[in-house]
Order: C-alpha cells, then sequence, then structure tokens
C-alpha cells in the first residue's frame, strides 16, 4: 500500500494514507520528497516549495493561502494555510456537459403504495404534532411493538422540540415536514398524534397533508379522549392490519432516491468514501434513479464546480440563489460564513473549508444537475438534485427523507450512530474506522486505497444499497435506531 497520494497533478501537496515519519523519503509523481516532520494519516504535505501568500492545492483546486513560506517535506495544516474565501461572489456560468449513458436496469424488493410511490421499509411511524406529546408517541412505540410480524417490519415514533411556539419560517417548516413524513413510503401505516391546543394542532396540519389514505393514516388527538394510550393503541391494531397487507415486489431501480450527506470527515474522506459515493450516484442515475445532495454550507468553495454542472442557466441561477441565501442566513445571525471546519475535521486533515468542500462534492459525482430543492420540497426531477439544508447531520439526513429519499448514505471519517427517518448507511474513509466500528459501518471505502478501486466499491455499494432497499437492514437500524431533526432559525415564544 503506498503512503501518500497526490490527487490532482496541479497539486502541490500530497495526503498521507498511512502517518509518514520524520525524516522519511518518498517518490510521488516522480518528485523525491523527505518529510521534515511527522505527519498524521489523513494530513497534507507539502511536495514543492510554497510562498507566503500563494494557493495550496489539492483536488486541482486552491483550498486557501500559505500563511508563511513552506518547504517540500513540510506539514500542511491549520498553522500555515488559511481559507481564501470571502464573502457573497459574483458567478458566471461556465456550463460543462456531463451527460451519463444509460445501463442495463437493475430492481429491488419494495412495497408499492397506493399513491404509486414505492418504499423500501414496511413500518408503522407515529408522529407527534408536538413536543408536549413526545412522551406518549415513545410509550406508544413500546407498546406496539407486539404488533410487528409478517410484513411490518417495525413501529417507530418521532419526537421532536416544535409544532408550538414558533413563528414564521420555523413553523411552516415544521408543518411542512411533518406533512412530507406522513407521506413518506417507507411508512406502510402513520398515526398522527396531537394534544389539541398547539399551534399546528391536526386541523391545521391537515391543510398541508392534502389528499391521504384514510386506512394508511390515522389521527388522535389527546385532549378529546379520556385514555389516550387505550385509544391510541386501538388505532394502532387497526394500522398494523393495513399495513400487513403490503409485500415486497420487485421495483425497477429508477424508482430509487438516495440522500447523500457527509459528517466527521477527515482526511481521507474526499479521496475514498465520498468518491466512491459519487460513482454510486452516477451508476444509479445512469439506471434512471435519483440522488440528492445537500449541507450547503459544506459547498461553499466549491460551488462552482455544481454550479457549472446546472443543465440549464434556471437550475445555475437557482444554485446561485441556494449558495448566497445560506450565506445572508449566517451573516444575518452575525455569524462568520466560513467558520468551518470542525475540530474533529481538523484532527482528520482538513485545513480550510475549500478542503472540506472540494471533498464533499465528491460524493456528487458526474451527473449533470436536474433540480435544486428548498429545505422541505419533495424531489420532482429524476437524476442529482441540490437541497437547501444545514450541515447538521441529523437536520441534513433528516431533510433528505423528508424530500423523498427512501435510504441515506452518510460518509464519515470518524464514525457517528445516529440514524435518520430512513436506513441509514454508514460508510468509513478508512479501514481502521471499520474495524474499529463495526456496530457502527455498514461499508468500508477505506479498501480503495488498499485492494479496491473506486469503480469496483462504487459496484458493492450499489449492490449493497439495492439488498438494504430490499429489506436488509443497516447497524442503526439493528440498534433500533430512529432520530428525526427538524430545523430551526427563528424565535421561540
Amino acid at each position: 500500500m503506498q503512503n501518500l497520494i497526490r490527487i490532482n497533478q496541479k497539486d502541490n501537496v500530497a495526503v498521507a494514507l498511512l502517518p509518514i515519519a520524520k525524516g522519511e523519503t518518498m517518490t510521488i509523481s516522480q518528485l523525491l520528497v523527505t518529510a521534515s516532520e511527522d505527519i498524521p494519516q489523513g494530513h497534507k504535505m507539502a511536495i514543492k516549495p510554497i510562498k507566503s501568500g500563494e494557493s495550496v492545492v489539492k483536488y486541482g483546486f486552491p483550498i486557501g493561502n500559505a500563511k508563511e513560506d513552506i518547504q517540500a517535506g513540510q506539514w500542511v495544516h491549520v498553522h500555515n494555510l488559511k481559507t481564501g474565501l470571502g464573502d457573497l461572489l459574483t458567478y458566471h456560468y461556465e456550463p460543462v456537459d456531463g451527460q451519463l449513458k444509460q445501463t442495463e436496469h437493475a430492481y429491488f424488493q419494495g412495497f408499492r403504495r397506493t399513491d404509486g410511490k414505492a418504499g423500501v421499509r414496511n413500518e408503522i411511524w407515529i408522529i407527534p404534532t408536538v413536543g408536549c406529546v413526545n412522551s406518549i408517541a415513545q410509550a406508544l412505540e413500546k407498546k406496539a411493538k407486539r404488533l410487528i410480524g409478517g410484513s411490518l417490519e417495525d413501529v417507530a415514533a418521532f419526537p421532536h422540540p416544535y409544532g408550538c411556539s414558533q413563528m414564521g419560517d420555523d413553523q411552516e417548516y415544521t408543518r411542512t415536514v411533518l406533512a412530507d413524513m406522513i407521506h413518506h413510503p417507507n411508512a406502510g401505516g402513520v398515526l398522527v398524534l396531537g394534544l389539541g391546543c398547539e399551534n399546528s394542532n391536526i386541523p391545521v396540519l391537515k391543510e398541508y397533508i392534502g389528499e391521504y389514505d384514510e386506512d394508511r393514516v390515522k389521527f388522535l388527538q389527546c385532549q378529546d379522549v379520556e385514555d389516550e394510550m387505550e385509544t391510541a393503541m386501538e388505532l394502532l391494531e387497526e394500522l398494523a392490519q393495513y399495513a400487513k397487507g403490503f409485500q415486497r415486489e420487485s421495483i425497477d431501480a429508477s424508482e430509487l432516491i438516495v440522500g447523500m450527506k457527509c459528517g466527521g470527515s477527515d482526511g481521507l474522506s474526499g479521496i475514498t468514501a465520498n468518491p466512491v459515493v459519487g460513482a454510486f450516484s452516477d451508476l444509479l442515475i445512469s439506471k434512471g434513479g435519483t440522488t440528492i445532495l445537500t449541507e450547503v454550507p459544506e459547498m461553499f468553495g466549491a460551488e462552482t464546480i455544481l454550479m457549472n454542472r446546472c443543465e440549464t442557466p434556471k437550475l445555475f441561477e437557482q444554485t446561485v440563489e441556494l449558495i448566497n441565501n445560506f450565506k445572508n442566513y449566517f451573516t444575518s445571525h452575525n455569524q462568520t460564513i466560513y467558520e468551518n471546519p470542525s475540530p474533529g475535521n481538523k484532527k482528520g486533515g482538513i485545513s480550510t473549508l475549500e478542503d472540506k468542500s472540494l471533498g464533499c462534492t465528491q460524493k456528487s459525482g458526474n451527473a449533470p444537475v436536474k433540480g435544486v430543492l428548498a429545505y422541505g420540497e419533495q424531489v420532482k426531477t429524476k437524476g442529482l438534485n441540490l437541497l437547501s439544508a444545514p450541515g447538521n447531520d441529523l437536520v441534513a439526513s433528516t431533510a433528505l427523507a423528508v424530500s423523498g429519499a427512501q435510504i441515506v448514505l452518510f460518509t464519515t471519517g470518524r464514525g457517528t450512530p445516529f440514524a435518520s427517518p430512513v436506513p441509514t448507511v454508514k460508510i468509513s474513509s478508512n479501514s481502521a474506522l471499520a474495524d474499529k466500528k463495526q456496530t457502527w459501518i455498514d461499508f468500508n471505502a477505506g479498501r480503495m486505497v488498499e485492494d479496491k478501486t473506486k469503480e469496483e466499491l462504487a459496484g458493492e455499494l450499489f449492490d449493497y444499497v439495492l439488498s438494504v432497499a430490499s429489506g436488509r437492514k443497516v447497524k442503526a437500524e439493528e440498534a433500533g435506531f430512529h432520530d428525526m431533526a427538524i430545523f430551526k432559525q427563528g424565535v421561540t415564544l
């Protein structure tokens, strides 16, 4: 296994695939370099002299400017590298051709709903309209587990702290997210659990839900009944009977919608896990499927790559608006736009937001951008879509599910146990993490720097996703985890 990789021939730094000791001499792209200090795994080493103020180049793009003169063999990180990004920028549309060739059909065993949508799970979801009934929802989840059997795979409650004392966009977000969750095809039955006096009460929420299958969705306002647990269990039994009528059947992979997210990234994320997910995305799209990329703040610094892959000028303008709206969101709260990456990212070898973003956007592959979605908006166009949501793992993963993703792919260099409303596949960027956290990690992309190519791993990941779509549980599901988080921006009364 090589111990150093130069990602692009334009790069003046290389990334340590293994820890490099001071004094170790290596040949990289016909350049003979001796490490002048210890270089941690995932971190960068200069392979050419870089003068103070000059660009440090990785992935073929600048990731910041040198704070001081850097000699070949030196460790390049936050102590001698700073971001080169500003605030709002002016963008120019320079389209690139990213059309993919169609490939042969693939299939999974999923659930066909009465509205025509395809689900990959057949669960009963208990969705509170307000945080005041969270404890009841969780108690009902425990009590209703006995209903699991046949084709009914699980019962899950999704507590959250919202639904009342909210204003403006926050209140709209909560209502939209809850309505979208109610319509999600992974749920064979839904109990909407309200209190009665909340702002987003059941009558109000029904306006956002629109048409629904009365056999699949039941409502209970707790203040209206004497014993809400007894009444709710009666409704859950009806839902269980209904959900058990669904059976898995063969469905074309063109109906898969897969969300893409990363968190706890390290210096290998942009070299292994994220490019593998990008190749997976291209493969699914080549079969007529759909992927969604989110966490807008982690596009900053690499946004022009996505903008120029927009299929039309209108999509380009929507992507510019997507980026600038999030920058304005930061500044409106008196926050620094480029206060990123996190301490964990830095420990793993990521030095600037450009460094992080160029690695993160690898998840988008090479396909053209076909859609740009507002937070809470349902995906309408097949192919690659961009979704407005923050970088927060739980909020962004929930946003992907709410927009229609039946599965989320989550790449990580440091590991995390969290789940989302849908099966969340944890993909490690390095083998050490996969070996250490076998109860967290579902797929090891770290093999890309050991014995596998990106294309081989993308094919393996595609097969794995089809197996998950056909009922195979991911590690978070085996642990019984279900999480949901709603984006909050404004005032709480």
